[in-house]
């Protein structure tokens, strides 16, 4: 019998329904694994004796009870998971834990099955997938054996593509969540530094690891990234960020963004990845996005921070007491790069972080223009012999784009963008700071549901995504309309909060518009009335709605905020009135003949 769709809407309605159970699932799953034998994408596969006691915990439950109910998943080598081996791709580390990783915990809670550990790059060393030790082999790329799969993620990429689970986690140090999920067709999620414990993961550089995600669709990659998202209080490197009290939410992208991308002379990418590059900035536009160039100098620059910086130490500090006692039991490439960690000096590590901190300042000032920026998840695709030929030099390549996120502490996510001519996959990846993982998302599923691709490598058409409500950023736009007016006394308050100028618009004709007494700065006050409004000019702004309490503080009577209709149509937060005041002679003086505040202000002045 032919295995069902493994998204996850998919099978969970077939548990609805009664047409399949997570038991008789796994059973296929297991078949199937049995007919294909042996698979380089895994390092260990449980049985179904040790999968029986992940089923019984499902008793009593349902898709309705338990988020991730039976959905299928497997977890990179370097992961723990209790009772398996934990191996790093490497038999002479390896250690047995008796408790699963943080992360792993929370998805088996919700009802998520972990069908075994995949294969990688030794100690998530590389992006390509070949540094792997012989005993375990190189999973070759879901779409074509010949062709990389991608690292250091690779078999659970592959695993995810060819439709052996619902979704994998990975590790994302340096691009080893996103570079494979290119090559595989599939959304590869790199959380923002901290909202994943790393607690229960062997580390690569400590202070720049994340689990990362591999799922079929956006959907997928967000219901995961709900469970799995969680402060963990045991864990140095977590950090809480609760998305719902800043105001944000997963949901339809808006219909009208700014979105940044590097000149196509920063791209160094080849014909088909320009080519991916080229469909999503239209894409996105058809979206209603525009496109903004940005020059992406100081991000490019400081991805080569990671590998000819100080930050080297931290993959050989990860593997030293190995590398003393064992150096063959590593592999020669990664030993090559590792043991170049123990050479760099106190004051290279400072030299390397005041370089980070200026290309930081530079990359933030850049994002601040932008709802989010588009770049080219990696260059090209190499083949196997091509790696082979050039190890190093060809994985370096493929970081070009991957490199500096950890670094300069932002959010990712990898979006499938097509494919060749020669039927290979080819991706783009959105990022901006951190903690804008869920507008990431909602701005990918735009896309995939434009593209509609088949899902993963398994042939199989993308199912018809459902109408979310609209995303929520946790901004605020709002609507000024005097003294806070670019150039104007009161503008520095939306300036210090980050406030950003969205446009300069027009009120709806339903508007009068009034001087108030007292001062100054002179305060205008903007006032519904249908009978006699006119259209009053305005500014909108956007604010972190964060900052939104300490600016209402400040707001001084009469004014208030409330509800302002723009001519479009829109109505947005902004400056209104208390009732009747502006009807006191003493208080208020009629000045809406003007059109506007500057007019205003230009005839007093004049």
């Amino acid at each position: 019998m032919t295995t069902p769709r493994l998204d996850i809407d998919s099978l969970h309605t077939a548990y609805r329904s009664g047409e399949l159970t997570p038991s008789a699932l796994i059973d296929r799953l297991l078949a199937e694994a049995t007919e294909h034998g042996g698979d380089p994408a895994w390092i260990t596969r449980l049985g179904r004796e040790q999968l029986t006691p992940y089923l019984e915990r499902l008793e009593g439950h349902s898709p309705d009870s338990l988020p991730l109910y039976g959905v299928p998943f497997a977890l990179k080598d370097n992961i723990d998971l209790a009772g398996v081996p934990t191996t790093a791709g490497c038999p002479s580390f390896a250690y047995t834990p008796s408790k699963s990783a943080f992360v792993v915990q929370r998805l088996i809670d919700a009802g998520a099955i972990p069908l075994g550990k995949t294969n990688l790059d030794q100690f998530a060393t590389g992006l390509v997938g070949e540094r792997a030790l012989e005993v375990y082999g190189a999973p070759g790329n879901a779409f074509d054996a010949d062709y990389i799969p991608g690292g250091s993620s690779s078999g659970s990429a592959v695993v995810t593509a060819t439709g052996q689970v619902s979704f994998a986690l990975g590790t994302d140090t340096a691009g080893s969540g996103r570079v494979p999920a290119c090559f595989n067709n599939l959304f590869g999620l790199k959380p923002s530094l901290g909202l994943l414990s790393t607690r229960g993961v062997v580390p690569a550089c400590a202070t720049l690891d994340t689990i990362s995600l591999f799922a079929l669709g956006a959907d997928d990659a967000h219901a995961v990234f709900q469970v799995a998202c969680a402060y963990d209080a045991e864990c140095a490197w977590s950090r809480r960020h609760d998305f719902a009290i800043h105001g944000q939410r997963y949901g339809q992208a808006p219909s009208r963004f700014r979105f940044g991308v590097p000149p196509q002379s920063q791209w160094h990418t080849d014909a088909a990845y320009s080519a991916g590059m080229r469909a999503a900035i239209a894409q996105l536009e058809a979206l209603g996005g525009e496109k903004v160039e940005l020059d992406c100098s100081p991000l490019l620059a400081a991805a080569r921070l990671l590998y000819e910086g100080p930050w080297v130490a931290e993959r050989y500090h990860a593997i030293r007491e190995l590398l003393k006692r064992d150096p063959d039991a590593v592999h020669p490439v990664t030993r090559r790069i590792t043991e170049g960690g123990a050479t760099p000096l106190a004051v290279d590590a400072f030299e390397a972080r005041y370089q980070l901190a200026e290309y930081k300042r530079q990359a933030d000032a850049l994002l601040a223009r932008v709802d989010v920026m588009l770049c080219p998840t990696t260059v090209t695709h190499p083949t196997k012999a091509e790696v082979a030929a050039d190890p190093i030099g060809v994985n370096s390549r493929l970081g070009t784009w991957t490199n500096f996120m950890n670094l300069l502490d932002y959010s990712a996510l990898a979006v499938p963008a097509g494919f060749t001519d020669a039927g290979l996959p080819v991706g783009v990846t959105l990022f901006g700071s951190a903690f804008e993982d869920l507008r990431l998302l909602a701005l990918g599923r735009a896309l995939e549901e434009q593209w509609m691709l088949p899902l993963g490598a398994t042939g199989r058409e993308r199912a018809t995504l459902e109408m979310l409500p609209p995303m929520a950023d946790g901004t605020l736009d709002l609507v000024v309309c005097g003294a806070h007016l670019v150039g104007l006394p009161l503008n520095h308050q939306l300036l210090e909060r980050d406030g950003r100028l969205i446009e300069t618009t027009r009120s709806a004709r339903r508007y009068r518009l009034y001087t108030l007494s007292g001062g100054p700065p002179a305060r205008p006050a903007l006032v519904r009335d249908e009978v006699r409004g006119e259209a009053i000019e305005v500014e909108v702004w956007r604010l972190p709605i964060t900052s939104l309490g300490s600016f209402l503080a400040g707001i001084p009577t009469p004014l208030g905020l409330g509800q302002v209709e723009l001519a479009s149509g829109e109505w947005k937060t902004g400056f209104i009135c208390a009732a009747g005041f502006v009807h006191e002679p003493d208080e208020a003086r009629d000045v809406t003949e003007y059109g506007g505040w500057r007019a205003w202000l230009a005839r007093q002045q004049g």
